[in-house]
């Protein structure tokens, strides 16, 4: 996707939702459907949705635009060959502007009427997974699917250190401060990003508030367990030798978010977040972000380095 200037955030948009699609040409409309009925409840001169196609073969494009380009606040990215989910998902958290964010497939399996109670949870923890967990499991399309359902989520919970039961759930709530600071840290691009997003908000100690949702299994989705699950388990044993570093610009405890904003638009970079402690406050770059940092640092005052979870642990996140 080409670089732009961060767009300033509108008053009036309070929630974004992130829809990554691949390869979804025949699920969008439907997915709409479920989905319009809340967005009136929402308000959507107040609701932003993002569409991110992730190197779709289909036109899955021109079907997005063609579904949600009437709404007020749309916008349509596009990477251009298929990187996996979790860059889809943290690409529309990069470019989101409400202060809440809801991510969610395509076909809104789980049901959008779930998302005010996800929103409510929102205003008070920086997390609210959806979870479609009944009297201790997840009840899938076939027997064989609900075991290795049970299995994985015990696995990802050995290698985590959380205490969800799903955690692959197709819809996750972020307040965009913190959900900006887990997408600059992740690395994992497919659809191990949902546990690793987990796992570095236990690293971070952030709250998880998980709401309860019910989902349809509708036919089409292009996760593959079999193909799928043996370099997800690879990519979880990894998670604790991972080394999440990224370059930060150290600033004044007080700096106001408004002038880091001036300040990084000058250098054409957006999706940043101020990791704000007792003593200072950090600029989060993108890892490839010491360049622009920098500029930022000289444009501030601050100044450029790295840091890691341990430092970033603690402090209140607030996006820029």
């Amino acid at each position: 996707m080409a670089e732009s200037d961060p767009a300033p955030k509108p008053a009036d948009v309070a929630t974004t939702i992130v829809v990554p699609a691949f390869n979804e040409e025949k699920r969008l409309a439907a997915g709409f459907e479920r989905l319009a009925p809340v967005l009136e409840q929402l308000g959507v001169e107040r609701t932003e949705v993002i569409v991110v196609d992730d190197g779709s073969a289909d036109a899955t494009m021109h079907t997005a635009h063609a579904v949600y380009g009437h709404l007020p606040h749309a916008l349509f990215v596009q990477h251009p060959v298929n990187r996996g989910k979790g860059a889809a998902v943290r690409l529309g958290i990069s470019l989101a502007r409400g202060s809440h964010v809801i991510a969610t497939d395509a076909d809104m399996s789980i049901r959008p009427a779930h998302f005010p109670e996800i929103l409510a949870a929102l205003e008070t923890s920086p997390l609210a997974p959806g979870s479609r967990v009944h009297e201790g499991h997840i009840d899938y399309d076939s027997p064989v699917r609900t075991f290795a359902g049970k299995v994985f989520n015990r696995v990802v919970r050995h290698y985590t250190g959380t205490t969800l039961r799903d955690t692959q759930c197709g819809c996750k709530g972020f307040q965009l401060g913190p959900a900006r600071v887990l997408g600059l840290l992740g690395y994992y691009d497919r659809f191990i990003y949902d546990a690793e997003m987990l796992y570095l908000a236990d690293q971070l100690d952030l709250r998880i508030t998980p709401i309860h949702v019910e989902w349809d299994d509708i036919a089409g989705s292009s996760v593959r367990i079999g193909r799928e699950s043996l370099q997800m388990l690879r990519d979880l044993r990894s998670f604790g030798r991972t080394h999440y570093e990224n370059p930060v610009v150290r600033l004044s405890r007080v700096v106001p978010v408004g002038d880091v904003a001036l300040a990084a638009r000058s250098t054409r970079t957006g999706g940043l977040v101020l990791a704000r402690g007792v003593l200072d406050t950090l600029l989060v770059l993108p890892r490839d972000g010491a360049l622009a940092g920098t500029a930022i640092a000289q444009s501030l005052g601050g100044t450029l380095r790295t840091a890691g979870i341990g430092e970033l642990r603690g402090r209140s996140f607030e996006a820029v």
